[in-house]
């Protein structure tokens, strides 16, 4: 089975194949790249595993620039492709503006709610599972700081941060939290130097765990928090395995579950409102060989009764994204 892969560079080279022309589905990778070893990959592990199970194939664009976003949706629904999905909250607008347009067509788009008949959303509750990795970041710290290093600054990054921070607080209310954002652009999802600075950084405020949620910038923080003998937190994909025995835990949000899902839906695949949540599954945190030594049976036992408080309703994380407010920490 032969993947097709289409690079998007210069406009000129937008243009799809017509030997491509079929009800394939197709993803649409949001900028850092299929290989970003977190939230995009973890959409491709999805479409890769429904690939390997069905036998079928799909189309899957890399964008280069926040220019090519309509361009390549319009065209990868104008080559038959569906149905359609794309990660990330940027493509929102985009959607809002392309799906009326091709009414037959089935839409997908992961972090954000797009209201249109054609139009699946799936979100995640990012902040259930960022107040587990919180907790497990406090039960771990020696110094009583920890770290986080978002990418772009958005409500939907300050979801984890907030999260992140109450469940650092629930094991120990006088931990200091410290946040950082990378930037406020894109660029921000795919600058690893600058988050190894940032980690370095707060490092040196004491941070002795850090939890990134930057998308590629986080490879930068996960390096040099392990260069400089402290501990990190991976984020979307599991990423213990890159420096086994310095990765504390990943949280993982399960963007290949949903993009596997959509694509076993296919044309039938139904409109509206689908949130991931702990209870579902849709977001935990990762435990492997790779960090089976750090995390105690005592630590695992907490966070596990947290997670079963958080499933039965019993404990309300409080989400930044319904008020704009984070009672647990400042950004």
């Amino acid at each position: 089975m032969t993947l097709m892969k289409t690079m998007l560079g210069a406009a000129a080279t937008l243009a799809l194949s017509s030997a491509i022309a079929s009800a394939d589905p197709a993803i649409i990778y949001d900028l850092g790249g299929k290989f970003d070893k977190s939230f995009n990959e973890a959409a491709f592990n999805g479409a890769k595993k429904w690939a390997e199970e069905t036998g079928g194939t799909f189309k899957e664009l890399e964008m280069q620039s926040e220019a090519q976003r309509e361009q390549a949706l319009r065209q990868l629904a104008e080559s038959g492709a569906n149905p359609i999905v794309m990660t990330g909250f940027a493509f929102g607008d985009t959607l809002n503006t392309v799906a009326p347009d091709f009414p037959d067509t089935k839409f997908a788009i992961i972090d954000m709610v797009v209201e249109q008949p054609n139009v699946k959303s799936v979100v995640f509750t990012e902040h259930e599972g960022s107040y587990l990795v919180g907790m497990m970041a406090a039960l771990a710290s020696k110094t009583g700081t920890v770290g986080f290093i978002g990418g772009m600054d958005i409500p939907l990054i300050r979801r984890f941060g907030c999260g992140y921070a109450e469940g650092v607080k629930a094991v120990n209310p006088d931990a200091t939290v410290v946040l950082n954002m990378t930037g406020t652009t894109p660029a921000a999802w795919n600058d690893p130097v600058k988050g190894a600075e940032l980690a370095k950084a707060q490092k040196s405020q004491g941070a002795d765990v850090i939890y990134a949620a930057a998308g590629g910038t986080g490879i930068g923080v996960l390096q040099a928090a392990a260069d400089e003998g402290i501990l990190s937190i991976g984020v979307d994909s599991n990423q213990n395995h890159l420096h086994p025995g310095k990765v504390l835990t990943s949280m993982t949000k399960r963007v290949d579950n949903a993009v596997y899902n959509a694509f076993n839906d296919g044309e039938a695949m139904t409109a509206g409102l689908t949130v991931m949540d702990l209870k579902a599954d849709g977001v935990g945190y990762a435990m492997d060989d790779n960090n089976a030594a750090l995390v105690t049976d005592e630590m695992k036992a907490k966070v596990e009764e947290a997670a079963a408080k958080i499933k039965s309703g019993e404990l309300k994380v409080h989400d930044y994204m319904s008020d704009n407010t984070c009672p647990a920490a400042t950004f």
